[in-house]
């Protein structure tokens, strides 16, 4: 041992411990309790009520002062006791069966005239078996205007597809409660209007990702100078989108896209009710409202009523089913738009008052 203890250049006393020893000897660390032992009641007590509380916020309600890291492993213990997993499963898509819908809000104001810019939704839908992508910027949320873009794509598709799935949109509806005018749009095409469930994107996961791809493939580096200007220029960048290879078709969704047309329906004979529609009493002030603008109208109208229309383009006001006004359509917020003759007619009947 003496022998050993020299040519190793160790002590003897380890020496005669390993040859004593019945095996390799080895560290072990006493055992010490854990302090997440002793917040782990109030973890749970918490946790039981707040399952989804984030583990940062419950670090400090329950006091914890030492490692972070730590605490959030013990966390990632013992939150699916109270919180469990909610899987998705992948979805297979037939050709023709459904075709999901979503409002896309560009981060870029556009002009839309008097001076103002706005934030516009854009109207996305797309394929789910060939992944083809439409759009189109509308003016505003309102279920005819959400509706009047729906129907542009759609009669530009050529074709109806079984199923629409929309996002929980208020113009749309609420889960099983449609909004009004939802029902005779569905009817009218002879699709179904389904609504995916809150805080579950994986139902609509193929729209989602296209609005992520708008974003980071169109967006970037464009100017726009009206809402016209983007919707040519997303008209013009579309094709090229819709001819690049999809991994998870393993294909172009131009080259599908004939494959889901020929398992829709057909359009309708008659196209859908959509964009605005209201009847009123003309005030003295000779103005309506359509959406958030006003605008005048003939003065003849006066104490009557008209019916007010109005699709994505063009305002139209009837008396006894009578053209009195056509104007284009405003995109702005707030804004009074008056016609000249009806001011002039205005003075000129007050003075004869």
């Amino acid at each position: 041992m003496r022998s050993l203890a020299a040519r190793l250049g160790i002590s003897r006393n380890t020496i005669a411990k390993a040859v004593s020893a019945d095996g390799l000897p080895s560290y072990v660390r006493a055992p010490q309790d854990s302090g997440i032992k002793a917040v782990e009641p109030a973890i749970r007590a918490l946790s039981r009520d707040n399952p989804r509380m984030p583990a940062t916020v419950l670090a400090e309600r329950v006091g914890w002062s030492a490692s972070p890291a730590w605490f959030r492993e013990n966390m990632a213990r013992i939150r699916p006791e109270y919180a469990p997993a909610d899987p998705a499963d992948r979805i297979g898509y037939e050709p023709g069966d459904q075709v999901q819908c979503n409002l896309w809000f560009p981060e870029v104001r556009i002009p839309v005239g008097s001076g103002k810019s706005r934030v516009l939704p854009v109207v996305v839908m797309v394929c789910c078996h060939s992944r083809f992508s439409m759009t189109r910027m509308i003016p505003s949320r309102m279920t005819g205007e959400l509706f009047a873009g729906t129907w542009k794509l759609i009669r530009s598709l050529g074709a109806v597809p079984r199923w629409l799935i929309w996002d929980n949109e208020a113009g749309i509806g609420r889960l099983n409660s449609h909004a009004a005018g939802v029902a005779a749009f569905a009817g009218v095409l002879a699709t179904r209007i389904v609504q995916a469930k809150p805080y579950d994107p994986e139902s609509k996961g193929v729209v989602e990702r296209a609005n992520r791809f708008l974003d980071t493939s169109f967006l970037p580096a464009r100017a726009f100078v009206s809402p016209e200007d983007f919707n040519a220029q997303l008209g013009r960048w579309l094709p090229i989108a819709n001819d690049r290879l999809v991994r998870r078709t393993g294909a172009r969704p131009a080259e599908l896209l004939g494959r889901d047309n020929a398992a829709m329906l057909g359009l309708p004979p008659v196209p859908p009710v959509t964009g605005f529609a209201t009847r009123v009493g003309l005030p003295r002030d000779y103005y309506v409202r359509m959406g958030s603008n006003d605008y005048s109208v003939h003065l003849q109208a006066i104490g009557r009523f008209v019916d007010v229309t109005a699709d994505l383009e063009t305002v139209i006001i009837t008396l006894d089913s009578r053209c009195i006004r056509s104007r284009a359509r405003s995109w702005g917020v707030g804004l009074t738009i008056t016609d000249p003759d009806h001011v002039e007619a205005a003075r000129t009947m007050r003075k004869a008052f």
